[in-house]
């Protein structure tokens, strides 16, 4: 059963880190190229594209904490 956990809490970090991994790899990107397309709106889209990758980040940090919680089933 313990094997079961350990590869339960695995999945749950990798999986919950890959998509918004991709995702904020095409939001960075996007943001880039409007700030090249239009230097003057470059603050307001920086300040845009931080608050999206903070609420992409925390799904990561979900997936910690359930990856957390199934570990500390073991043992």
């Amino acid at each position: 059963m313990e094997g079961y956990i350990a590869i339960a809490a695995g999945l749950a970090i990798g999986i919950s880190s890959l998509g918004p991994g991709l995702a904020q790899g095409i939001a960075a990107k996007a943001a880039l190229e409007g700030m090249a397309r239009q230097p003057e709106a470059s603050g307001d889209i920086r300040v845009s594209m931080i608050l999206a990758l903070a609420f992409m980040e925390a799904l990561t940090i979900y997936g910690l904490l359930i990856a957390f919680m199934l570990v500390g089933k073991i043992g």
